[in-house]
């Protein structure tokens, strides 16, 4: 039983933990390193990895807790599937139609920013910053009930 606990500690604590170094750290000074273009090149590349990260963390903190039951389960467990069902829909709609679209952008630095294409894109990066900042929120609301 400790170890499912220390498991699901870990998970959730590598879950908010990455998404907020990925969101805060490492994407700021990517972007402040490099030009637009490459710079959303390179976290485009990220995005994948980063999701499936957080799919894994979710998945074994929720597996975890459904072994331990501690004292906040119910309301642990509400929280990882809404961060979870949110991962799942940036993982599998959001960063695919994003990656399309911004094949169909030859260059955010030189494109017009009234382009139909980039307007769209604008729109699914604020859905998925909304998104990860809720995954964070809900990370954090996890670390607080242990």
């Amino acid at each position: 039983m400790l170890v499912t606990l220390v498991l699901y500690r870990l998970a959730v604590s590598c879950w908010v933990g990455g998404a907020a170094l990925f969101t805060f750290v490492l994407t700021p000074l990517i972007f402040k390193a490099y030009n637009r273009d490459l710079a959303g090149g390179i976290v485009g590349v990220l995005f994948p990895g980063y999701f499936r990260c957080g799919l894994v963390c979710g998945g074994l903190a929720l597996a975890c807790l459904a072994i331990a039951r501690g004292r906040h389960a119910l309301v642990s467990g509400v929280i990882i599937l809404a961060m979870l069902a949110v991962t799942a829909l940036q993982a599998f709609v959001i960063e695919p139609k994003a990656a399309e679209l911004k094949k169909s952008i030859p260059s955010f630095e030189t494109t017009a920013p009234d382009l139909p294409q980039r307007a769209a894109f604008r729109k699914l990066h604020g859905i998925s910053a909304v998104s990860n900042l809720a995954v964070i929120g809900g990370g954090i609301a996890l670390v607080a009930l242990f």
